[in-house]
């Protein structure tokens, strides 16, 4: 499994377009499914600039931001999908970049890594806790998507495995609690939102 993992950025860096492209028709057919979550993020967040973690092509979660009048910076592994970032939302800030580790010694009103953390293993999601708390200005928000509970989920894209995995949601709560973020709302399998388990938190 951890083999499985460590295939992910290579994967998206290989067909990272072609999921785009699917990405695309889904919102074509769900256009406003992500923007409850997102409306209440963008409330709970004070003003200042987002962090997107694992951005992809930038639509809808930044785009959707800058059109609030949020400013961002958008983090991927897969430079076809910052590049591509790049040409929809030129005034933003784009870095191809590994979020694991990631310390860009800014700090920042939102930071989102939606369907992008679950891709991390069980030691790697761990680790971003401290990689979101000294990204976050006081009081930040913070919204992720997991696993409803503890396990390894593989799916498929392009007949390659791609990899998802989630720690138990106690285990979440401790580490949002250990560093600093305090748990607003967390729904496991939403049915309004395509089944995420999202998380929302605010700093402490």
């Amino acid at each position: 499994m951890d083999d499985d993992a460590n295939r992910i950025i290579g994967l998206y860096q290989r067909h990272g377009l072609a999921w785009e492209a699917d990405r695309q028709a889904g919102l074509r057919r769900h256009p406003e499914m992500e923007r409850p979550w997102l409306d209440r993020f963008l409330a709970l967040a004070s003003p200042g600039p987002m962090l997107d973690l694992g951005c992809g092509g930038g639509q809808p979660m930044a785009a959707y931001l800058v059109a609030q009048g949020r400013a961002v910076t958008g983090i991927d592994t897969a430079p076809a999908l910052v590049a591509l970032a790049q040409s929809r939302l030129p005034d933003q800030e784009w870095r191809v970049a590994d979020m694991r580790g990631l310390d860009l010694g800014r700090r920042y009103a939102g930071i989102l890594a939606w369907d992008s953390f679950f891709h991390l293993d069980f030691a790697d999601q761990r680790a971003m806790f401290p990689v979101f708390q000294r990204h976050a200005l006081p009081s930040a928000a913070l919204i992720f998507t997991s696993g409803p509970k503890h396990g390894v989920a593989m799916g498929g894209y392009a007949g390659e495995p791609l990899y998802h995995a989630s720690l138990d949601p106690a285990d979440y709560r401790a580490l949002l609690d250990e560093h600093g973020f305090e748990v607003m709302d967390f729904r496991a399998e939403d049915p309004d939102c395509g089944g995420r388990t999202v998380w929302l938190a605010r700093g402490r």
